[in-house]
């Protein structure tokens, strides 16, 4: 399946890009909060916590810096440096929240790119895989990704 990116204009994207990178921060540490952190186990919340992921939206020029604390996500300070930086595009990120594409997938296609550290990334990957898309709180189906129904057993 194409994924195209937004069309939106280079000065939008630029004007985006020079944002104070914490209220978007806060926003997606808060929905995360809701609908995808209940699901983690708390091994993998202690494992995860600590580190830095920031998510760039590389058509939007928007960047989300999280980090992870065993309590839930929240805005990752400014002079912490990231553990992991993932890459891709509004629609990519949209279909993994859906569940219609599985984060291997998306790598493997290179529809999202990780950079930083590869043993807390494959941490990340695996946790999405197991514990499969949010739950959506207004009753939302959604398939799961290919894959996570074996990650689950």
């Amino acid at each position: 399946m194409k994924h195209t990116p937004l069309p939106v204009p280079a000065w939008l994207r630029s004007m985006v890009s020079q944002l104070p990178v914490w209220p978007p921060s806060m926003v997606a540490a808060q929905a995360l909060n809701r609908l995808w952190w209940p699901m983690v186990d708390g091994e993998t919340r202690q494992a995860l916590s600590g580190r830095v992921v920031v998510l760039q939206v590389d058509d939007l020029g928007l960047s989300f810096r999280l980090i992870a604390q065993p309590q839930g996500l929240a805005p990752a300070p400014g002079g912490q440096p990231a553990t992991l930086t993932l890459r891709a595009s509004a629609p990519v990120y949209w279909r993994l929240l859906q569940g219609q594409d599985d984060p291997d997938t998306l790598f493997f296609d290179r529809l999202m790119v990780m950079e930083g550290d590869t043993e807390f990334g494959l941490l990340l990957k695996n946790t999405l895989d197991a514990v499969g898309p949010p739950r959506w709180p207004f009753g939302r189906t959604t398939t799961a990704p290919a894959g996570a129904a074996h990650a689950r057993r």
